[in-house]
C-alpha cells in the first residue's frame, strides 16, 4: 500500500514512510491471551524485546528528516530477533 501511495503522490510535497517494528513488549500479548498474564509474559521470556520508546524514537527520526528526505522503509528489531519466527532466547 505504501508503494502505491508513494507513486500516487510523486511530485507532491508529501513523504510516505513505513516503520516496521519487530518484537515489541506491549500489552498486546495480554489482550491476545485474554488477560492471561503468565501466558503473555512467556512471549517475551528469555529475550530483550524492543520497548514502545524504542519504536517512538525510530518514528521521531523518520519524521524529523529534512523535507527533501523520505525514509522509505525502516525495519527495527531487537538484536534477539532475526525474523518474525527466529528469536534467540536465553
Amino acid at each position: 500500500m505504501t508503494r502505491t501511495l508513494r507513486l500516487e503522490l510523486l511530485g507532491k510535497p508529501i513523504r510516505v514512510s513505513e516503520v516496521a517494528p519487530g518484537m515489541v513488549e506491549t500489552e498486546f500479548s495480554l489482550v491476545r491471551f485474554g488477560g492471561d498474564e503468565e501466558k503473555a509474559a512467556r512471549v517475551y521470556e528469555g529475550t530483550n524485546p524492543l520497548t514502545a520508546e524504542d519504536v517512538a524514537d525510530a518514528i521521531a527520526y523518520v519524521v524529523t528528516r529534512p523535507p527533501h528526505v523520505d525514509v522509505d522503509y525502516l525495519s527495527i528489531k531487537p538484536t534477539d530477533q532475526a525474523t518474525a519466527r527466529d528469536v534467540h532466547r536465553r
